[in-house]
């Protein structure tokens, strides 16, 4: 569905991605893995649009995208700080983008992901009067009614914690199964990246160091760098997600 090709990317002369290239496919939810400046926000950016790429292509569905400017692609993202209207209320934010294109849901969708995302008690509040799970179910069903081809999400959960954290990331799987939404996420937290995803890329100093399922990462690292970042970081949690996989691959 979606395809990198030799992706290459520096700004004021330093190289910030190099030579990165992959596929995602229909209906996937790939994470996008990296330390802190490791380039993947930026990769995220060119997919979107807001940054030109400097070499290779973007492909989607067999049609170039490289130049196509980031209203035209269909494209919509969710980002870090929510980026909600504090004048309006909950209900005024999730529909303002239907003012401009009111034909892309119906009222019965819109109700339906009001339903699905659990905001049907909160529709007349004030974006200051909401906690941070429901901001980000806000910022989530303002992008959703506007039907995207690709939802691209910026450290989605970074803001949460507990048992609020876990209800946006099955909220988030509930969704891409639903709508079968392919979905592109960022993250530098590896719990995340490999109990979210169908596949997780990771990126260090601009390149790619692996990419392939949360499995495979954690059986077979491909460098001591993957060891270190990914196994080392999870080592008090490791056995939780050892048993997610053993679970998932007997049922």
């Amino acid at each position: 569905m979606l395809e990198l090709k030799n992706i290459k990317k520096s700004f004021g002369g330093k190289t910030i991605l190099n030579d990165i290239s992959l596929d995602v496919q229909d209906g996937e939810i790939i994470s996008i893995l990296g330390p802190s400046g490791s380039g993947k926000t930026t990769l995220l950016n060119l997919i979107l649009g807001i940054t030109e790429v400097d070499g290779g292509k973007i492909i989607y569905n067999g049609e170039d995208m490289t130049n196509v400017p980031m209203e035209q692609r269909g494209f919509n993202i969710v980002f870090q700080d929510y980026a909600l209207f504090p004048n309006l209320n909950a209900y005024q934010n999730i529909t303002y983008g239907l003012k401009n294109k009111p034909g892309i849901s119906s009222q019965d969708e819109v109700d339906d992901l009001i339903e699905l995302l659990g905001l049907k008690e909160h529709l007349d509040k004030k974006i200051e009067q909401l906690s941070g799970g429901q901001k980000q179910r806000v910022a989530l069903a303002r992008t959703m009614v506007m039907k995207p081809k690709i939802l691209l999400l910026d450290e989605p959960l970074s803001a949460l914690d507990g048992v609020i954290k876990e209800s946006i990331k099955d909220r988030i799987k509930t969704i891409a199964r639903e709508y079968h939404l392919t979905t592109i996420i960022v993250t530098h937290d590896p719990e995340e990246a490999l109990t979210l995803s169908d596949r997780v890329l990771i990126i260090n100093e601009g390149k790619i160091s692996q990419y392939g399922k949360p499995e495979e990462i954690i059986n077979r690292p491909s460098n001591p760098f993957i060891r270190e970042f990914i196994l080392n970081q999870l080592e008090i949690k490791r056995s939780n997600i050892f048993t997610l996989f053993q679970c998932e691959a007997t049922a």
